[in-house]
């Protein structure tokens, strides 16, 4: 995309822009610091509804290195474990590509696994290609949500 990696960066981390890419499923989210942009070690409470259901998912900022890339992780929601890398790579020129990298694991054993599989991974694929290409439009109008 057309815009610095801190910039995308700034984006990827504010819990208002992350909900207003989401606005279809009514998403919301609370952070313990009270602070729309997250920073290592807080917390966000997210509650939308997807797939005909009302979803609640906490979530940490485990890893943060500004401006290439941070990690969050559920530590209370549905799955039995998520982790989502976000990564920015600097391309020259102003500017960036950015990457997600999503791993989850479903609860119920075998049955969790396939409806994952069949149901849950395209779903989420689809929830980041939407978000990411919110990021961009707001990024490449210069949007840095201070």
């Amino acid at each position: 995309m057309d815009a610095a990696p801190i910039t995308v960066f700034d984006l990827e981390l504010d819990v208002d822009v992350h909900a207003d890419s989401l606005s279809g499923s009514g998403e919301t989210a609370t952070t313990s610091s009270g602070r729309s942009r997250l920073r290592l070690g807080d917390e966000v409470t997210f509650s939308a509804r997807h797939l005909g259901f009302r979803w609640r998912m906490t979530s940490r900022i485990t890893e943060y290195e500004s401006p290439h890339r941070f990690v969050d992780e559920q530590t209370r929601g549905p799955f039995r474990a998520m982790r989502h890398e976000h990564g920015f790579e600097e391309l020259g020129d102003g500017r960036t590509t950015m990457t997600d990298r999503m791993t989850i694991s479903a609860p119920f054993g075998p049955p969790g696994a396939i409806l994952t599989r069949l149901l849950l991974a395209p779903y989420l694929r689809r929830l980041l290609t939407r978000r990411a290409m919110h990021i961009k439009r707001l990024a490449e109008a210069g949007d840095r949500r201070e």
